[in-house]
């Protein structure tokens, strides 16, 4: 996957006097390539982009999008952004004035391009012991290590849209996708509208998702995984197909270490989905979630049966998972775990996790 079409870009003369990295120009016609080591490139927010390939950040470079940029892609899994290890993304959208990477098709659907796929140097347990490395789904990027405060960058008012191109069934493309991303990154106000797969996945690492909003996805709306162990608040869930959230330890080794552990906090889950609103599985790890609100499903919370899936359930018996202040509205079962132990409580919701309209900090720079 990476090998890819060479980067259409200029290099600015000497006179830009940029004494610390090697700024380039890309073409808006055909933005595609990478930035190499020392390389910087900053989008013209009055030009839009036309993504035709895959456009990867490598190890020192660094990429900045200023707010009102807008990406369009064409060419399905051909179509990505991806950040490396040492990469380093910023994008810089505004309330009012957001970044868009969207489908260059005039009849968009889900599934028209790939998506963002950032890699950092934070914990993961893929591979089964700490500190070690894998390679990102897409990309075939390298991510994982033991820089838990790793930096990325920033993002910030981002919308997301039509992503989730197939490369095989057990393959596709997220919204977003973060592997082994670490806590110096700043990851908020981020939307995936209408993709084919997950909208915002966490693979391992360290990062905060703050104020996250995902609309209409083809699989899970926001799904964490592989020993991830951040805090995920403010997040606004809409028309998934299967779990508005999905939470696990890492699925070849239910019992990896190190255990996801997850805060979740003010999180509201609206529509349907054939997998509850939040679905607990493959060793799950450690949560604690508060002010958790779940408007139409048939289960809120959804646990693996205790056969396959002992692991979660045991973290759920020993009060290793826990949910305070469940609201629920069209919702008949709180609950299928089997067990004996009452690891939730139903309670009025406060913040943002209290009901099924868009919230007022959402308003302005998604799209529903």
């Amino acid at each position: 996957m990476l090998a890819i079409s060479a980067l259409a870009v200029t290099s600015c003369s000497s006179d830009d006097d940029n004494n610390d990295n090697n700024n380039t120009v890309i073409d808006p016609a055909s933005f595609q390539g990478t930035l190499t080591s020392g390389e910087t490139a900053t989008l013209d927010a009055g030009q839009t982009y036309t993504l035709t390939g895959a456009f990867v950040v490598q190890d020192g470079a660094k990429l900045t999008i200023p707010a009102g940029t807008r990406i369009e892609a064409q060419g399905g899994t051909s179509a990505y952004i991806a950040v490396a290890q040492g990469g380093k993304i910023f994008i810089n959208g505004e309330a009012n004035n957001p970044v868009i990477m969207t489908s260059a098709s005039a009849t968009p659907a889900e599934g028209d391009w790939g998506g963002l796929v950032i890699c950092g140097r934070a914990n993961t347990n893929k591979g089964g012991s700490t500190g070690q490395v894998a390679t990102s789904e897409v990309g075939n990027l390298t991510y994982g290590g033991t820089v838990n405060n790793d930096s990325s960058g920033s993002i910030r008012y981002l919308r997301v849209e039509y992503t989730g191109a197939t490369f095989t069934n057990d393959k596709e493309f997220n919204g977003v996708s973060l592997f082994g991303v670490g806590s110096g990154t700043t990851f908020e106000y981020v939307q995936s509208y209408k993709g084919g797969d997950d909208g915002i996945e966490f693979f391992g690492g360290a990062v905060n998702g703050k104020y996250l909003v995902s609309i209409g996805s083809g699989d899970d709306s926001i799904d964490f995984a592989d020993g991830w162990s951040g805090t995920g608040e403010y997040w606004y869930i809409k028309d998934g197909a299967k779990a508005g959230v999905e939470g696990s330890n890492n699925g070849d080794d239910f019992a990896a270490t190190p255990t996801t552990t997850a805060t979740l906090k003010n999180i509201s889950v609206v529509g349907g989905g054939t997998e509850g609103g939040i679905y607990i599985k493959e060793g799950g790890g450690f949560w604690t979630v508060e002010n958790f609100y779940v408007d139409g499903f048939e289960t809120a919370i959804n646990v693996k049966d205790s056969e396959s899936d002992p692991e979660s359930n045991a973290h759920l018996d020993n009060n290793e998972i826990t949910f305070t202040n469940v609201t629920l509205v069209n919702v008949p079962t709180v609950t299928n775990y089997q067990g004996e132990n009452q690891f939730y409580t139903l309670g009025e919701n406060t913040g943002a996790g209290n009901g099924s309209a868009l919230p007022t900090w959402a308003q302005g720079w998604t799209k529903m």
